[in-house]
């Protein structure tokens, strides 16, 4: 994946964040601040996405297929870095 293919799947994540916040454990506040994140999504602040897609692709209670195919995805691009 290139820069711009990560960037665009760690947006689709954080987008489903609030769907899903209670599995993963995020508090409301967690959630808005990972959604201003989006408006302004620095190549810096992939290692904060990967830590959510690492618990969205673990979690059991997650069924929306897309935003784990999402998570696993963005977690494969990493590792073949």
């Amino acid at each position: 994946m290139d820069n711009s293919e990560i960037m665009e799947t760690c947006k689709f994540i954080i987008s489903g964040l609030p769907e899903c916040k209670g599995e993963i454990g995020l508090s409301d506040e967690e959630v808005e601040d990972y959604l201003k994140m989006v408006e302004n999504l620095k190549p810096q602040d992939v290692s904060r996405v990967l830590e959510v897609a690492l618990k969205i692709r673990e979690s059991g209670d997650i069924k929306n297929v897309d935003l784990k195919n999402e998570a696993s995805k963005l977690i494969r691009s990493i590792e073949e870095c």
